[in-house]
């Protein structure tokens, strides 16, 4: 019988690390005891990611392309942001212990710590660009940075955030995405773009701490 494809193991071994680092903390983690955990081949394993820092990467690029999927096309800015947003928030909430586990151990890895800042513009471009908001040139990153803000602002509460419809972190971003606005303008000046968003090129993280 022909092995199954890598994606048939995508999310289950995602899951596994993620529960492992809930477990055992982030610097514990193993792929190779993740992969068996979860009864995945380890070449498969291997192949989908190789090591710790891969992960991080990886699981970005899955919260981004959850997150710009079906990217609303219609209403204003503000709250197609808003819908966006959150559907990455909601990807971070299906692995939360894991995910603050994380979150926790970073600021104690400067290398973790140094690639989830830098590769954060990225996402927050393309979540710009779900949002219908211009994320190119010199404007556009300025736009990205400030989205970084956006969500560091909204993950901090979103840790403590124990509630089933996740109210407070949805006040959080509320809040960030207006105080953004009325700060220089950014998101009300947003140049609506294509919606028609396809899942960004590359692996994308999902977060970074300030």
């Amino acid at each position: 019988m022909d092995a199954a494809p890598d994606h048939d193991h995508d999310a289950t071994l995602v899951a596994a690390c993620f529960a492992q680092i809930a477990a055992r903390g982030w610097t514990r983690l193993s792929i190779p005891v993740a992969a068996r955990d979860a009864g995945i081949p380890l070449d498969a394993a291997r192949r989908l990611i190789p090591d710790r820092f891969s992960l991080l990467m990886h699981f970005g690029a899955l919260a981004d392309a959850h997150a710009l999927k079906d990217a609303p096309p219609e209403g204003n800015a503000h709250d197609r942001l808003f819908d966006v947003t959150m559907r990455r928030i909601d990807f971070l909430q299906a692995h939360r212990d894991g995910v603050i586990a994380l979150l926790q151990a970073v600021p104690f890895d400067p290398l973790a710590a140094t690639l989830l800042v830098a590769t954060t513009l990225r996402s927050m471009g393309w979540l710009l660009a779900a949002a219908g908001i211009e994320a190119t040139g010199a404007r556009g990153g300025l736009r990205a940075a400030g989205m970084m803000g956006v969500w560091g602002w909204t993950v901090r509460p979103w840790q403590r955030d124990t509630s089933d419809d996740l109210a407070a972190t949805m006040a959080a971003l509320d809040d960030a995405l207006r105080r953004a606005e009325s700060a220089d303008g950014w998101l009300a000046g947003g140049r609506r773009v294509e919606s028609n968003v396809e899942t960004p090129p590359g692996d994308v993280p999902f977060t970074a701490q300030e």
